[in-house]
């Protein structure tokens, strides 16, 4: 049958949906095998002086707050970034201050980016959800015109194409989803570096 493996690749798309689903039933709409951690841990990424007392404060600094968007985009290599936190402490007139200031607008502005990263990650498993049932219809739908009598060879083609197009961009989107999963764990880790980075700065 031309659409025969059409209708096998949805078979496969509902198993996918039913996998994602199985991960964590506080979260339905999270597609990783990665745990979700909606956000993180101050304490499991700073060990250095109390930031209760600057919260919010860099951004009132522009020398900060444009150093931190440079040091937050995943674009600026980790060795650059670390090398420019050096550089700005090691001109720093408080460099314990400038340290603290810096890394609240790094916490800050990480965890927004990856609460991005997470809201966007569970916004592709709804489509997908959605996606997942239109090629369930369309495919038990091409069955029934494959069983007429006779079959009308031209709704059987237009539908069997559409529902090659589905499926290619449900697993377009797949794998997609696995790339992204890692994406929060790498800025955890790049958060993690630049804080150790700070602390030895300032200590």
């Amino acid at each position: 049958m031309k659409y025969r493996t059409a209708i096998v690749a949805c078979l496969a798309v509902m198993a996918t949906i039913r996998f994602c689903h199985a991960a964590d039933p506080r979260y339905p709409d999270w597609p990783c095998t990665q745990a979700k951690v909606p956000e993180i841990s101050l304490a499991a990424v700073w060990a250095g002086p109390p930031l209760d007392d600057i919260s919010g404060k860099w951004k009132d600094d522009a020398k900060v707050s444009a150093l931190v968007a440079k040091l937050a985009a995943r674009r600026t290599p980790l060795e650059e970034a670390q090398k420019a936190i050096t550089e700005y402490l090691n001109g720093a007139a408080d460099k314990t201050g400038s340290g603290k200031l810096l890394f609240s607008g790094l916490f800050d502005s990480l965890n927004a980016q990856r609460s991005q990263v997470l809201n966007g990650l569970e916004r592709v498993t709804r489509k997908q959800r959605a996606a997942a049932e239109k090629i369930r219809d369309d495919t038990l739908a091409l069955q029934a015109l494959h069983g007429a009598s006779p079959p009308d060879q031209a709704k059987i083609d237009e539908l069997g194409n559409q529902l090659v197009w589905q499926t290619r961009i449900f697993e377009d989107r797949r794998n997609v989803i696995k790339f992204v999963c890692e994406v929060p764990t790498a800025i955890d880790q790049r958060l993690f570096a630049l804080g150790r980075t700070i602390q030895q700065e300032i200590e």
